[in-house]
């Protein structure tokens, strides 16, 4: 049987020159030049020009029905291309294809859009996802997160990790997300949940005795969608045994250093600098902080607590309150009156009631120097005060967020990215970190504490004691690695003696009787031996994506989800049959009856 194809595209070079070559691929492009008809063939290498002339018959005659995106198989004489033709940009522009035979493998249908299109919408490129993968763009991104992978694979097992896959369908736990649910046929009004991440399994294997595991772990969690976030996502999942957080996070920072210089050639810092939680939310009002974004947050809360203005001296005073300054350099005093009104509108999307504002036009003028609709409200000695803690110069203006310390720092750690995108503030180009002493809890609405990471995390050693007496004082051992303010990477060193998973359980609220119905198994394996043991998760997706440069984990993701969490290429979720619902053990309110078999 005669081969489909001898070469790919881009083999077929200068040194085949004379030689005859069979190459297969999709119409890219037709031209027809005074009788002469040029096919650009494209295959998953890259692009080939094909010609074929008028003394090849049949071959001829079959180019001129060829239309973009029919699937060709082509033998033909490579040579060289004439003077003042070549491409030097193209692995294969200084040769061309001289066709003797073609064959249409496939005709295409008009395209719903050209593939070098850019303002194709979304909802057309999801719909026809197959084709929008067809081009280079999305044909390299993909082949980038492939490599990516690989590096990963060949770190780690370098080092002596164990790649064990864990299961995907499991029990319910809590972690931070609602699970997706699988109703079980055999076991009736029961359920698998999908997995948010294997953290309990790979908790389990440490004390299985592996000490080191990976996974490239498809993982599902039923939340609110955004551009960094999907219901189904890929993460490297990494646990160790007998290994400290300091020897995890500098294993794991060389691994995303080498992963970069490898890839794009980027010298990340010989070591990534670190932040404790609550100064990251001091002074960026966020646990992840872009650190290429010069501008801080300042708390000036105590300085104003003797002031008659109601905006200011109710936070000033409320134990949940802060007011948080935000000081604009030279030149942003320039700021209109409708772009700040623009900035306010922008805050209020976090809570926020509004943004005031003071504009230095002349810092050396006192009172009379500044600019604002608050100054009347404000005593001399609070403004002088303002101004001298934010370091304020003429020329710049002073924005302000005042309320309870929550919508405080979301507002205000908006805002601070959205200015320093929008005036062009950024310097250089990665900036990664450590976010570390995290809190263990946090409290809910209601004045529960939930877990800040997930309550399989370790206390700090020192703070055992204060578990049972003060958990709101309790620092965890997780770690959060930042790239560009984007968490990538999240661990901890994980609890491995059952008495201290007792206890972090009831700081929780959890009972003896509910611990042992949701995580019996992992109190069991803790008493059989548990070594010390820890890891970390990295988004796959977020870390291509911002590799790729693109702006959504979307464009990354071969077959992703809408912002509806819905799969416009298959039309998912869909309706099923009232048969399948009654092998089940399902049944439906009115509203949502499905179709009859």
């Amino acid at each position: 049987m005669k081969t489909l194809r001898s070469h790919h595209c881009t083999q077929v070079n200068e040194s085949l020159i004379g030689d005859q070559v069979t190459v297969c691929g999709w119409a890219h492009r037709r031209r027809d030049h005074g009788g002469v008809i040029f096919i650009d063939l494209r295959d998953a290498s890259g692009l080939l020009q094909v010609v074929v002339d008028p003394d090849a018959k049949e071959a001829f005659e079959l180019a001129d029905t060829v239309r973009n995106e029919h699937v060709l198989t082509v033998t033909a004489k490579v040579r060289a291309r004439p003077e003042g033709t070549t491409n030097p940009d193209m692995p294969t522009g200084m040769v061309e294809v001289y066709a003797t035979e073609m064959e249409v493998l496939n005709r295409a249908d008009p395209i719903p859009f050209q593939l070098d299109e850019d303002d194709v919408s979304e909802a057309v490129r999801l719909k026809y996802r197959y084709l929008d993968l067809r081009r280079e763009s999305m044909q390299k991104t993909f082949r980038l997160r492939s490599a990516v992978t690989k590096f990963f694979r060949d770190f780690l097992e370098q080092k002596n990790f164990v790649d064990i896959e864990t299961p995907i369908l499991t029990k319910s736990t809590p972690e931070g997300a609602r699970d997706y649910l699988v109703p079980s046929r055999v076991h009736a009004g029961e359920f698998f949940a999908l997995p948010q991440s294997p953290q309990l399994f790979k908790q389990l294997l440490m004390v299985s005795g592996f000490e080191r595991y990976y996974q490239i772990a498809r993982c599902f969690r039923d939340e609110d969608l955004r551009s960094d976030r999907q219901p189904e996502f890929t993460q490297l999942d990494v646990e160790t045994s007998f290994m400290n957080e300091e020897e995890i996070m500098q294993m794991m920072e060389s691994m995303i250093r080498d992963l970069f210089k490898d890839k794009l050639d980027v010298a990340l810092p010989a070591q990534f600098p670190r932040m404790s939680y609550a100064d990251a939310v001091e002074k960026y009002g966020i646990d992840r902080p872009d650190l290429r974004n010069p501008l801080t947050l300042v708390s000036i809360t105590d300085l104003l607590q003797d002031v008659e203005f109601k905006v200011f001296s109710g936070p000033a005073n409320s134990p949940d309150g802060r007011i948080a300054a935000l000081r604009l350099p030279q030149g942003c005093s320039k700021l209109s009156r409708l772009q700040i009104d623009q900035y306010a509108d922008y805050v209020g999307n976090y809570g926020a009631k509004g943004l005031a504002y003071i504009k230095v036009n002349d810092l050396s003028q006192g009172r009379e120097g500044l600019q604002s609709p608050i100054l009347k409200f404000l005593p001399d000695d609070a403004i002088n005060a303002i101004m001298e803690r934010v370091g304020a110069e003429t020329g710049d203006i002073v924005f302000f967020g005042a309320d309870n310390a929550k919508i405080v720092n979301d507002s205000m750690a908006a805002l601070r990215n959205k200015l320093g995108a929008d005036l062009d503030l950024l310097e250089g180009e990665w900036a990664p970190m450590w976010v570390v002493d995290f809190p263990m809890f946090e409290a809910d609405d209601k004045g529960n504490w939930t877990s800040l990471h997930h309550p399989f995390t370790a206390p700090k050693v020192d703070q055992l004691q204060e578990l049972s007496t003060n958990p709101g004082n309790v620092l965890s051992r997780a770690y959060d690695m930042v790239l560009n303010g984007t968490e990538i990477g999240g661990g901890s060193i994980r609890i491995h003696q059952p008495e201290v998973q007792k206890l972090a359980f009831t700081a929780l609220g959890i009972d003896d009787d509910e611990a042992e119905e949701k995580f019996g198994f992992l109190l069991d394996a803790l008493r059989y031996g548990a070594p010390p043991h820890g890891g970390i998760a990295f988004g796959i997706d977020r870390i291509v994506a911002m590799m790729a440069g693109m702006e959504s984990i979307r464009d990354v993701i071969a077959f992703p989800k809408t912002q509806k969490a819905s799969c416009l290429l298959t039309e998912a979720p869909g309706s099923v049959s009232a048969n399948q619902l009654k092998d089940l053990h399902i049944r439906l309110r009115a509203s949502a009856q499905p179709k009859e078999t």
